[in-house]
């Protein structure tokens, strides 16, 4: 069973607004975010503009020393060590965090891997999947008893349109029978979404609401273990690493639409979906291109959500939320 409110809202931004645009009017002293990834593309944006509205943002980070370079002007910006491929390295943030602070009214999910070479990880995960959902599974759900105590909190996971190259592969998450870097980052977007959808029906009763969201296409960092020749080829960029690709965006405007889902009153009594272009996606029919837009049916399904959520206890051990 899929959402009925899966569809678009009539947002007053497009996907040409900025972040500057959607932050605009926004005052968010005294509140806390957390922004994985916060310190590089689309997430030093994101970092960028909560910090300007007046929030503390906290940035885990996987090489912590350069991320304190690159946010040493960034005023409210607070680094700490965390690898999200490493449970123990993200329940020891977890403990820092907790000890800093007694409330997260924004938690962003923006850190994440693509099109990676076959890496094992933990007990032999996929390290796609690891990366881009169990760590920041983990994450969420030890900082959730935070989350509750904030008045509203909000939670944004970066997917993307590459859900579409797959569907969790429930018999096989690990690509053990034969490894596809396309669609085990197909499978680790999918894994995003429905972790969304599944974290909202749990915790809207505490008044946490949760989105998931396609940025758009945007050349950034996280396109770093694909060669120059494959990004030519795919028409994303010239041989000099300039985009050239229709439709990309820029990391101003690849970061709008999260922070749209982290302070949009529209979003207010609303929960556990699929956004791009700072509105609600439309459901998107099996086959139909990946540019054409949309969300896929099986990436906002309940059922799937809940069966995923059960297999990522099952896989970390994290201690489950309760209502």
């Amino acid at each position: 069973m899929t959402s009925p409110d899966q569809h678009p809202l009539g947002s007053p931004f497009s996907a040409t607004t900025t972040a500057e645009d959607v932050m605009a009017g926004h005052r968010l002293c005294g509140k806390t975010a957390l922004v994985t990834g916060g310190y590089s593309g689309l997430g030093l944006e994101t970092t960028r503009r909560l910090a300007a509205a007046g929030a503390r943002v906290i940035v885990p980070a996987r090489r912590p020393d350069t991320a304190r370079t690159v946010l040493q002007d960034v005023e409210g910006a607070e680094v700490l060590a965390m690898d999200l491929t490493d449970l123990h390295s993200v329940r020891a943030a977890v403990a820092q965090i907790s000890h800093r602070i007694d409330r997260l009214d924004i938690l962003m999910a923006v850190a994440g891997v693509m099109a990676t070479p076959e890496r094992r990880v933990g007990p032999g995960w996929e390290s796609q999947l690891a990366a881009n959902h169990f760590g920041h599974f983990v994450l969420t759900c030890e900082l959730y008893l935070l989350l509750a105590a904030a008045d509203g909190a909000r939670v944004v996971v970066n997917s993307s349109a590459g859900h579409v190259l797959s569907d969790i592969r429930w018999q096989d998450p690990h690509l053990r029978t034969g490894y596809d870097k396309w669609l085990a980052y197909g499978q680790a977007k999918t894994a995003n979404s429905l972790f969304a959808v599944h974290l909202d029906t749990l915790g809207r009763h505490d008044g946490v609401r949760a989105f998931a969201l396609h940025p758009g296409k945007i050349i950034t960092g996280l396109q770093r273990e694909m060669s120059l020749r494959e990004q030519i080829d795919r028409g994303w960029v010239d041989e000099h690493g300039n985009v050239i690709g229709a439709g990309f965006k820029t990391p101003s405007q690849g970061a709008a639409t999260g922070l749209w889902a982290a302070t949009s009153p529209l979003l207010g009594t609303r929960g556990g979906l699929y956004l791009e272009d700072c509105d609600v996606a439309h459901l998107s029919a099996p086959g139909q291109p990946m540019d054409d837009g949309g969300v896929r049916a099986y990436a906002v399904a309940a059922d799937s959500a809940a069966r995923l959520w059960e297999l990522s206890l099952a896989a970390t051990g994290t201690t489950p939320i309760t209502r």
